[in-house]
């Protein structure tokens, strides 16, 4: 599967963030815990547990058509 990146993902959350990857990211996209449409219906969320970091949860947030990447952060409140 093809995905793509918003500028605010790869100007802003990959340089904020840079102990998350777009590889973890996209395991989180296709291995999800949890997905859930946003209520503006326009964004996508999607948990995935990252090994990388202990096996702590990240919420992936993506556009509607759930290829284009927004944003990225660990998500210490997720409740499965």
């Amino acid at each position: 599967m093809n995905y793509s990146f918003t500028d605010y993902f790869e100007k802003i959350v990959l340089v904020k963030r840079p102990y998350l990857t777009k590889e973890m990211c996209i395991r989180s996209i296709e291995n999800p815990l949890r997905i859930e449409i946003q209520d503006d219906g326009e964004r996508v969320r999607f948990w995935g547990m990252i090994s990388e970091m202990d096996g702590r949860i990240i919420r992936v947030i993506t556009l509607i058509d759930q290829r284009t990447i927004h944003n990225a952060f660990p998500d210490r409140d997720f409740v499965p």
